[in-house]
């Protein structure tokens, strides 16, 4: 039997064809590396790999061994690829397709980030009139660039029938056959960037529902968007930082890759990371401790001077890039959280939530289980806690921890 290839659609270019007209607005866009736009290499085949041993991968993160459930042998390299195809986890064609792609685009946007010229394009103006956000929220141009480079992965991909984006205002409708919808930020931290501060991009995988597909485009790629975050057959992050590291899981565990830059693959280091159940780092923007509720000011006055669960006095640790907080819960253990009515429901909370609960931690928005939440709008804001099992039965069992004003702040 022949073995499946990518598709390839030679007349699929970047920027594709699509509502981000905006583009035209970037008149420094040419400046940037051309490379960032090529269309990734097509693989040559699903079934034979053809990865030469380079190096013993080096063991990280909370948990690692030399072997890991999937019957990938991790005390050689382990190429992502690899690590979900039919020797390892076998996560099924379509799906292998699918990251070959989202991790190309990945690849693209850390090239972007780190290449001396988005200085000059992140200087540009904020788009007027562009994406959801307003204020500090609203759509920077490295946003938007990166928003089109993943679109231009998953149009190319075939295998996507939907993609919502926070950079959109409704989900685009990419193809009738393909069998998933994905949700996600392209660029999250993206106003810190001047500043060289970690910043990340968040997907999340849902089957598409086919109990839907009669109806007429729009609402159909509404309704697909809006799953509730239970039905997540798969979710990951890239945290672009001293390293490029993409953190996944299909729901058998969650595993980093970390990204080697002579070969452009991604490797695993962190295999079947484990959350340590309690930590010693809580991560929150405390400037604004007089405007959260008592319950929350009387948890973190707990950890600070250690009289709480746990007899020992807690650190601070908050980079305000949600990805670069999240990696480090999930290295070392603790709470990192945002009390305000801010975070989105489809984007961010339900992908990393997804993430933490497949390494033993748990996502909150203060009382309720992320995962249980029915999303009724595309960009559903609403407070996000994440981390350590025990850190958080902690945090929920002062009741009062959703900060619902914010005075005197811009949204």
């Amino acid at each position: 039997m022949q073995t499946p290839t990518i598709p390839h659609n030679p007349s699929s270019t970047f920027p594709p064809k699509s509502h981000h007209t905006q583009l035209k607005l970037l008149p420094k866009l040419h400046l940037l590396p051309q490379s960032l736009f090529y269309r990734p290499p097509k693989m040559a085949s699903l079934g034979g790999f053809g990865f030469g041993v380079r190096s013993p991968v080096v063991g990280g993160g909370a948990s690692s061994s030399s072997s890991s459930s999937s019957g990938v042998d991790t005390n050689g390299l382990c190429t992502l690829t690899e690590y979900v195809g039919k020797e390892g986890m076998n996560v099924g064609d379509d799906m292998v397709v699918l990251l070959h792609h989202i991790q190309y685009a990945c690849k693209r946007i850390a090239a972007l980030v780190a290449s001396p010229f988005n200085s000059s394009l992140g200087k540009q103006n904020t788009l007027a009139g562009t994406g959801t956000g307003s204020g500090r929220d609203a759509p920077k141009p490295l946003d938007i660039v990166s928003n089109e480079i993943i679109l231009s992965s998953l149009r190319s991909s075939g295998k996507v029938a939907v993609m919502a984006s926070e950079e959109d205002d409704t989900p685009i409708w990419l193809t009738d056959d393909g069998p998933f919808v994905v949700v996600t930020d392209p660029l999250d931290g993206s106003r810190n960037i001047d500043a060289s501060i970690p910043t990340g991009t968040i997907f999340g995988i849902y089957n598409r529902l086919v109990e839907v597909d009669h109806l007429p485009n729009e609402e159909k790629a509404l309704l697909n968007s809006l799953q509730a975050g239970a039905r997540l057959v798969a979710a990951g992050y890239v945290l672009y930082s001293s390293a490029t590291i993409l953190c996944t899981s299909f729901g058998s565990g969650t595993h980093a890759f970390t990204l080697d830059h002579s070969t452009g693959d991604f490797i695993l280091t962190h295999p079947s990371i484990k959350i340590p159940p309690r930590g010693q780092i809580y991560s929150v923007n405390d400037a604004r401790y007089f405007d959260w509720p008592e319950g929350l000011r009387r948890y973190i006055d707990t950890l600070r001077q250690g009289k709480g669960r746990y007899p020992k006095k807690y650190s601070a640790r908050y980079i305000c890039s949600l990805v670069a907080d999240l990696h480090r819960t999930l290295m070392y253990g603790g709470v990192a959280m945002n009390p305000r009515n801010h975070l989105r429901l489809v984007y961010e909370a339900n992908p990393l939530s997804f993430l933490v609960e497949q390494a033993g931690g748990r996502g909150s928005d203060g009382k309720s289980r992320i995962l249980s939440i029915q999303p009724v709008k595309l960009h559903q804001r609403l407070p996000l806690f994440l981390g350590s099992l025990e850190d958080m039965e902690e945090l929920e069992s002062y009741g009062d921890v959703q900060q619902r004003v914010n005075p005197g702040y811009e949204v």
